[in-house]
């Protein structure tokens, strides 16, 4: 996958050979990148990134958490979060504590990313799992007949060789040379994830994880300050299951709308970003 910078807007692409970059050319795509290019660009210039950009990164970590384990059904406060330790008890302390063990993980995986897609993102079920489970199924792929506890996402179910087929489809794409906005393929990856629900457990958690490794590592968010989290949360659930169905379709219009979506939500975790800026300039 090419890594691309924040300022770099891409060509429109030149043949079929590139297929997550034609991607970029579905009505409202190009505006939806150059948005959440500027943004990024916006809240990277602010000057507290330059003395205080290790705290601000930090919290987008801790925000971006939240956010996620919201979508997974743990709807805490961020005081809650930030001030609990009992992360191991089972229902939604557990989820939160996927999430926050997740986020941590993702900046570690950027180079093992680019090798291999599907390590990285078995290392991440095994971390959301917990690492220590002793369960066969945790860290690779559903086999056939396996339940999906998946109860947010209620969407059908791909069989068993289908999820098999599709990740490596994903993978081989992911690793061929690309154009494509960085933004496209983070939301390609996230709604592909949710689409498979590869493994038993943590699909969402997992899927928004691997949004953010792709956000970091293409150079678009390099210091994971723009938490995409944030705005899945922000905007709800019903507009993420709504976004998501269409992406699920395969129709330009669902898939772009799709793309749009993840869009606000990078773009809403730019501003809350913006403002973790705002209040560490005034000594909140």
């Amino acid at each position: 996958m090419a890594a691309h910078t924040r300022g770099t807007t891409p060509e429109p692409p030149q043949t079929n050979a590139d297929p997550l970059a034609a991607l970029a050319s579905l009505p409202g795509v190009a505006d939806a990148v150059d948005s959440v290019r500027k943004g990024v660009d916006r809240v990277y210039g602010h000057r507290i990134m330059r003395r205080r950009g290790t705290e601000v990164t930090s919290e987008a970590a801790l925000r971006g958490a939240r956010g996620s384990a919201v979508l997974s059904g743990a709807d805490w406060a961020l005081e809650e979060v930030r001030r609990r330790t009992d992360f191991g008890v089972d229902g939604e302390p557990r989820t939160v504590g996927a999430a926050l063990r997740l986020t941590a993980e993702a900046g570690q995986l950027l180079s093992v990313w680019r090798q291999s897609p599907l390590r990285v993102l078995a290392r991440l079920h095994l971390v959301a799992a917990g690492g220590g489970a002793a369960d066969d199924t945790v860290g690779r792929p559903r086999l056939a007949g396996e339940p999906v506890d998946e109860p947010l996402i209620e969407l059908p179910l791909p069989g068993a060789d289908e999820v098999a087929g599709r990740l490596d489809g994903l993978a081989r794409l992911l690793l061929t040379e690309s154009a494509a906005p960085a933004l496209v393929t983070a939301a390609v990856v996230h709604g592909e994830l949710l689409a498979l629900r590869p493994f038993g457990s943590h699909n969402g958690l997992v899927a928004r994880a691997a949004e953010r490794v792709v956000l970091v590592g293409s150079g678009l968010d390099p210091k994971s300050i723009c938490p995409a989290e944030v705005g899945h949360a922000e905007q709800g659930r019903a507009a993420y299951v709504a976004a998501l169905e269409g992406y699920v379709s395969g129709t330009p219009d669902g898939v772009a709308a799709w793309i749009a979506h993840c869009g606000r939500s990078v773009g809403l975790g730019v501003r809350e970003s913006t403002a973790v800026c705002e209040a560490m300039q005034r000594g909140a």
